[in-house]
């Protein structure tokens, strides 16, 4: 996820923090300060890293859940209002799903159960509920916090916990795309519901709101991808004209034909047309920073790009390339010769169309039922 650093590395599974987790971190001491000085500001920060430990670990009982199927997780991001695993893929059967989205709260039910079962008799409802008040006590409200991250998760709305459980129960007698679209539209729905709210009562609400909003419709257009790739040949999405570098070439050629087309990634190829790398607009910029013009474009290229026959379907392009992280996929003939890319805008693009040419279909087909009458 962009603008995040990682803070460490836990079981194979990278941990990274969003550069807005400072400005959360920032309001709750300037708040904090204000109401009890250093002392108060101080122990509002320890109050805040201990919820996002117990969000930590959290996201590691999907992790958990997700590596019992085969599923790595390569790393988790932490944003103001919670976390963010990443899988490696989607899992393959609604109850896989169902076990690994429900995987989280559970393990928030469990952090909840244990601090109540420490303080005994000495906590109230009230104090669980108040997480805000620092008199209820610190492990009081830090029970209270699970418990409502329990709750704010198992909402059946994308993209909290609740929202795939509700999308494994559909899926099982609906299409996988067809749940996903559900889902993701009462998620759609509750984020203007947010967004009112926060326009009256709390401005994070606004906040909340947007990245519900863009969460939610990115899951239903992965979910429309994934349901056309697998009857998508990859040579119906590569694009086959566009220009490709020497490996001889230096980054002073890079950049004077960046600057003659309209392409960001560049194929560098041998002599026999054979794929080596990938040069990437940011490669070229960052070397020529750090090194200069005459720098080769080998020593500048990506080549963690993977490859694909150009016979292969869309599907299995699309785990490539979220397996490797990278911008592209290059296609090749039987003799390793590139023949085509694949990029995220090519995908988008055959999307649109499809879109466009489903709308005609529909179209035509009511004119056609009209004009019977």
């Amino acid at each position: 996820m962009a603008w995040s650093f990682r803070i460490g590395t836990i079981a194979g599974t990278a941990i990274r923090v969003h550069v807005t987790f400072a400005l959360l971190l920032i309001w709750i001491w300037l708040t904090h300060y204000r109401i009890g000085g250093t002392a108060a500001a101080m122990e509002g920060i320890a109050f805040i890293v201990a919820v996002f430990v117990c969000v930590v670990l959290h996201e590691f009982g999907h992790i958990a859940a997700a590596r019992r199927f085969g599923i790595k997780t390569p790393d988790i991001t932490l944003l103001p209002i919670g976390g963010v695993a990443r899988l490696e893929r989607m899992p393959e059967e609604p109850g896989q799903e169902f076990v690994i989205a429900i995987a989280g709260p559970l393990v928030n039910v469990a952090i909840a159960g244990v601090l109540v079962a420490i303080l005994g008799s000495y906590t109230t409802m009230g104090q669980l509920a108040d997480v805000e008040d620092p008199q209820s006590g610190f492990l009081a409200r830090l029970a209270g916090v699970n418990v409502f991250l329990v709750l704010f998760n198992m909402i059946p709305a994308f993209p909290m916990d609740g929202g795939r459980v509700l999308r494994a129960a559909l899926a099982s007698r609906l299409s996988w795309s067809r749940a996903t679209q559900i889902a993701a539209t009462i998620g759609q729905g509750l984020a203007f519901v947010f967004g009112f709210a926060g326009l009256f009562y709390n401005p994070l609400l606004i906040f909340i709101a947007i990245f519900v909003y863009l969460a939610a419709t990115a899951e239903a257009q992965n979910a429309q991808i994934r349901e056309v790739s697998s009857s998508v040949m990859i040579a119906d999405v590569m694009i086959t004209e566009f220009t490709t570098l020497d490996r001889s070439a230096t980054i002073d050629e890079a950049i004077d034909t960046l600057l003659a087309t309209t392409q960001r990634d560049f194929p560098v190829v041998d002599l026999a047309g054979h794929f080596e790398g990938l040069l990437t607009r940011d490669d070229m910029i960052r070397t020529l920073k750090e090194k200069g013009a005459a720098t080769p474009v080998v020593a500048a290229m990506r080549r963690d790009v993977p490859t694909i026959h150009h016979r292969k379907r869309l599907e299995e392009s699309l785990r490539l390339m979220q397996e490797s992280h990278s911008p592209a996929v290059a296609v090749v003939d039987g003799s390793n010769r590139l023949v085509g890319l694949m990029t995220h805008e090519t995908i988008g693009e055959m999307m649109m169309v499809r879109a466009a040419a489903a709308g005609r279909f529909r179209f035509g087909h009511l004119r056609q039922t009209g004009s019977r009458g």
